[in-house]
């Protein structure tokens, strides 16, 4: 059977029309509203993320299927807490702290593209990722927080699929990372002083001059007693 493939990048819950679809569809006259409404349908879950969703069309059913892949765990950390970026020192510049129901969240929408055989499995998984990018877990280091999951200690979360923090939660986390973040701050600060030090250090020893210390001007030298005998006598 003829089928028309048609790939988009769309932002879950919100597509809309789109000039590519409106030529695959127009034609065939398929009605374009009700595929946006079933691409819609599919990427609900993604709500605000955008994300690649191939469109299959059979040319003699008129049927339309949708498939719908998902971004990268790390862009959907990323994109929960609003980060442009994770950290180049993700065990010390810290970036974020995510609560345990953001990552149940992530990791249910990402278990079915993964290997796992269920969802507490996809909870590690996105953990890993958070330790990967310089996020925190519920105010620790990711991998850490792994072996409270291991212990049973949100088994009951993750049976339920919580997916919303409290915003007093929230607050607290926020909190938290000012504070770690504001530690990593001093400390860069005082490597930054004590680099400038050696390097002041280091230039004043090559060029012989201690701190504080200013060279002595130079004073001619003052002529030999036997030639200021021979300058009176030529007087």
């Amino acid at each position: 059977m003829p089928k028309e493939k048609l790939d988009l990048i769309v932002e879950g819950g919100k597509a809309t029309t789109t000039p590519q679809l409106a030529q695959k569809l127009g034609p065939l006259r398929i009605n374009i509203s009700e595929v946006i409404k079933k691409i819609n349908e599919k990427t609900e879950s993604f709500f605000g993320v955008k994300v690649p969703i191939k469109v299959i069309i059979d040319t003699d059913t008129k049927e339309v299927d949708i498939s719908v892949g998902t971004p990268p765990v790390s862009e959907l950390i990323k994109n929960e807490l609003k980060l442009e970026k994770g950290s180049g020192v993700p065990n010390k510049d810290i970036k974020g702290n995510i609560a345990i129901e953001q990552v149940i969240k992530i990791a249910n929408m990402k278990k079915d593209a993964m290997y796992v055989t269920d969802l507490k499995s996809a909870v590690k998984n996105v953990i890993g990722s958070c330790n990967s990018l310089g996020v925190y877990v519920e105010n620790e280091p990711a991998k850490f927080f792994i072996k409270k999951i291991d212990q049973g200690n949100f088994d009951n979360d993750i049976k339920q699929v919580k997916k919303e923090p409290s915003q007093e939660k929230l607050a607290e986390l926020k909190n938290k990372l000012k504070e770690v973040q504001l530690v990593y701050m001093k400390e860069q600060e005082k490597i930054k002083a004590e680099e400038e030090k050696a390097k002041e250090a280091a230039t004043a020893a090559a060029t012989g001059v201690g701190e504080g210390e200013k060279k002595e001007e130079t004073k001619p030298a003052e002529p030999k007693k036997e030639e200021k005998k021979k300058e009176e006598k030529k007087k």
